[in-house]
């Protein structure tokens, strides 16, 4: 038995897309749209449990996930113009969203301004709506860190540990001669230092783990302090940049802003928004204790028996 489990490693699948007629059905998709499902079924429940309406956080899910898909692509552009833009690239493939490639913290801020604008036009106040949101985001979050299993990619460094990912020689991707390189020639057959069998970091895994661990804690934080005032919404951003920090620091993918004194700039962005997000919580509970006793602008959900149901915990998720 001990023997087994440790030879055992996780397979990649051998095909992410499966065709329906002349459609094509893609496990990255799938993974992102199942993630904002789950996010706006939790939003729902969170949502109401706040004294809101059933169905409003699907209204303003119609101006926030568009404008995150956006914004998510748009950040992985930017931070990677040269895969597109520069002398190798093909700026159509910048269109390509299921090939891979949704920066998360584009899809965020992007995806906070289309939730403003949905709040503001349901007279929602825009605080306690993300603080309703936000652990959902973290299960979409891993749920959709699945569909980079689909597409063998964003896995970390070579390990022997027993949980080692298998990767396709194809989507291998390593450094030769300090040049970031892909293939099969990473294998040493072919000069590259990875041996055949080589096994990697399943990041994926170590970020949807991570994921679903700050939501539970972020669960736990509300209904034990009550949080509210976008604490809630800091401590998703707190939680996620701490995983990232780290997970991003064992990640091969080829980036193009591999070193930005000495960090990935993913890396430094994590850094930046954990400082934010904590200044924000300290003011925040400084200037705003408490939590909002309504979440609409106009106060219409401020009645007797609103209130009293706001002393309850949060809800079950």
């Amino acid at each position: 038995m001990l023997p087994q489990l440790i030879t055992a490693t996780i397979p990649s699948p051998a095909n992410g897309v499966w065709h329906i007629g002349p459609f094509p059905l893609r496990g990255y998709a799938l993974c992102i749209i199942l993630g904002i499902v789950v996010a706006i079924w939790i939003g729902e429940k969170r949502w109401q449990a706040r004294g809101g309406t059933l169905g409003e956080v699907q209204d303003v899910a119609l101006w926030a996930v568009p404008f995150g898909l956006v914004g998510a692509r748009l950040y992985h552009v930017a931070t990677d113009w040269e895969k597109y833009f520069g002398s190798d690239g093909s700026p159509v493939d910048a269109l390509y969203v299921w090939h891979g490639g949704l920066g998360i913290w584009g899809g965020v801020g992007l995806g906070a301004v289309g939730a403003w604008i949905g709040a503001r036009r349901k007279g929602i106040r825009l605080l306690p709506m993300l603080d309703a949101l936000a652990p959902g985001v973290l299960v979409a979050q891993a749920i959709g860190r699945w569909g980079n299993w689909f597409n063998q990619e964003l896995y970390g460094r070579p390990t022997d540990l027993p949980w080692g990912l298998e990767i396709d020689q194809d989507h291998w991707q390593c450094l030769v001669d300090g040049v970031q390189t892909s293939g099969k020639y990473c294998g040493t057959a072919f000069g590259g230092p990875y041996a055949d069998g080589t096994v990697f970091h399943p990041t994926y895994l170590y970020e949807c783990l991570w994921n679903l661990a700050a939501f539970a804690l972020i669960i736990w934080l509300e209904r034990r302090y009550r949080l509210g005032h976008g604490r809630v919404m800091a401590v998703y951003v707190m939680a996620y940049t701490l995983g990232r920090g780290w997970i991003e620091y064992i990640r091969v993918d080829n980036v193009q802003l591999e070193d930005v004194l000495g960090l990935r700039f993913n890396v430094w962005t994590s850094i930046v928004l954990f400082v934010l997000a904590a200044a924000y919580f300290v003011w925040s509970l400084r200037n705003r204790p408490g939590r909002e006793e309504d979440v609409y602008v106009d106060g219409r959900a401020t009645t007797p028996d609103e209130v009293a149901e706001d002393t309850r915990p949060a809800s079950d998720l």
